[in-house]
C-alpha cells in the first residue's frame, strides 16, 4: 500500500468537498418536535432511530420556556416539555403559543412530523393530552403517538414479541378512543406504535423502532422524505436506493468522458467525476468526511480508489484490455470504485470503521479486477 501511496498522483479534493456540500444543501434538515413529560424516553428514543442524543445533536437553543430545540446539519429536534401543572394557561394555549414561535422561525427549522410520547403503562390519555394533540393536528401536523418502554415477553416457543395486555388495551383505547362514559372523543393521531428503545436486558435495537421510523418516512413531506432518510441510522436499504442512482449517474459521466478512449496516462481526468460521486455517496450516509480527514488525507484517499491509479491497476491486471481507457471500462471502473465506496461509507456510518481509522481501511473497499470486469460484462448483457 505504501508504495501505491508514493506512485499515486495527486488528485483535487475540491469536486468531493463541493458535492458533498451541495449535496446537504439540496436534502436539507429534517425537523421532528417530541412532545412527552419528562422521563418518559425522548432522548433515548432519539438516540435509537437517528444514532445521537441531544447533546450530540448540537447545541440546544432555549427558544422560549418549555421548548427547545436541538439541530446539526441533518437533524433537528424540537423538544416540547410536558405540561406544568398549576401553569395560568391551558395545555392547548401553551403548546399553541410555543407553535407560534417555531412557526416564526427559518423554512429549514419547520417541523414536518410530530412524536407523541406517552409511557405505555398509562392506560388512557389525559385531557391535557388529547388537547394538545387537537392543537397539533389543527397546525396542520401529522401526529405519531409513541409508547414508549413497551415490556415485550417473547414467546419461546414462535419466537414472536407481544405487549402486556394492558398496553394492548391502551392501543385499543386509542384506536377507538371514548370518554368516561363510552362516548367516542376525537383523537386525530394518524399512527399509534409501541415502542422499546432497547431489549429487555437494555441492550440491543429494542422493538418498534423499525415500524416507527416507516410510519414517520410516510408522513413526513415528500420534500422532506429523503432528508429523513439521510437523518435515521436504523434503514439502511434506504440509503443504498438513494446512493445507486448516483452511482450510475458517475458511471454514465465517466463513459461520455472516455468516448473517445483516453490514454491510461490522462486517466486522472476521470478523477473529479468519480470525486464527486464519492461527495454526494458521503452526504447520503451522513458523514462530514471534511472533519474526519485532513485536506491532505482526503486527496490522498481520492488518489487510491480514483482516476489513474485505478485504470493502472486494471490494465495491468488485464493485458488485454490494451493501453487506452474506451467507455466501458471508465464506465465498470466507476461503478465498481462507487460500490466499493458506497460500503466503506456504510461501515463508518455502522461503527464498523472508525472514521479516524478511514484513510487506512480504504484499501480493504477499492474495486478488484472481478468487479470491474463483473460491471463491464453487465453493460454488455444490458445492452442487448
Amino acid at each position: 500500500m505504501a508504495a501505491e501511496h508514493q506512485d499515486a498522483p495527486k488528485v483535487d479534493d475540491r469536486p468531493f468537498i463541493d458535492a458533498s456540500s451541495q449535496a446537504r444543501s439540496r436534502y436539507g434538515r429534517f425537523n421532528l418536535a417530541i412532545v412527552g413529560e419528562t422521563g418518559v424516553g425522548k432522548s433515548s428514543l432519539v438516540n435509537a432511530v437517528f444514532g445521537r442524543d441531544y447533546a450530540a445533536v448540537g447545541k440546544g437553543l432555549p427558544v422560549t420556556s418549555g421548548v427547545n430545540y436541538y439541530h446539526d446539519e441533518s437533524l433537528g429536534i424540537w423538544d416540547f416539555e410536558g405540561f406544568e401543572v398549576g401553569s395560568a394557561v391551558s395545555p392547548a394555549q401553551s403548546l399553541r403559543q410555543h407553535l407560534e414561535t417555531v412557526s416564526r422561525r427559518p423554512a429549514d427549522e419547520q417541523i414536518a412530523v410530530v412524536w407523541y410520547c406517552v409511557l405505555s403503562q398509562a392506560d388512557r390519555l389525559t385531557r391535557f393530552d388529547i388537547d394538545r394533540i387537537r392543537e397539533l393536528d389543527a397546525r396542520g401536523l401529522p401526529v405519531i403517538l409513541v409508547l414508549t418502554k413497551v415490556h415485550w415477553t417473547r414467546n419461546t416457543v414462535t419466537g414472536r414479541y407481544s405487549a402486556p395486555k394492558d398496553t394492548s388495551d391502551f392501543v385499543d383505547w386509542l384506536e377507538h378512543p371514548v370518554d368516561e362514559h363510552g362516548t367516542p372523543i376525537h383523537l386525530p393521531i394518524r399512527r399509534v406504535i409501541l415502542t422499546a428503545s432497547h431489549d429487555e436486558h437494555g441492550k440491543g435495537t429494542g422493538h418498534g423502532l423499525g415500524e416507527l421510523v416507516e410510519a414517520t418516512l410516510e408522513l413526513s413531506p415528500r420534500t422532506e422524505q429523503d432528508a429523513f432518510r439521510i437523518a435515521q441510522r436504523l434503514n439502511l436499504p434506504w440509503k443504498r436506493e438513494m446512493a445507486r442512482p448516483i452511482i450510475a449517474t458517475g458511471a454514465a459521466a465517466a463513459a461520455a468522458a472516455a468516448a473517445v478512449p483516453i490514454p491510461v496516462a490522462d486517466a486522472a481526468a476521470l478523477a473529479p467525476i468519480q470525486m464527486t460521486m464519492m461527495g454526494r455517496i458521503a452526504a447520503i450516509y451522513d458523514l462530514e468526511m471534511t472533519t474526519m480527514l485532513s485536506t491532505s488525507a482526503l486527496a490522498q484517499l481520492g488518489a487510491q480508489v480514483t482516476g489513474q491509479a485505478l485504470a493502472r491497476s486494471f490494465i495491468k491486471l488485464v493485458p488485454v484490455a490494451g493501453s487506452v481507457i474506451n467507455a466501458a471500462v471508465a464506465s465498470a471502473i466507476t461503478a465498481a470504485a462507487g460500490e466499493g465506496w458506497l460500503r466503506l461509507c456504510e461501515q463508518v456510518h455502522t461503527g464498523k470503521v472508525d472514521p479516524a481509522r478511514v484513510a487506512d481501511a480504504v484499501g480493504q473497499f477499492r474495486p478488484s479486477v472481478v468487479a470491474v470486469v463483473t460491471k463491464m460484462a453487465v453493460r454488455r448483457v444490458s445492452k442487448r
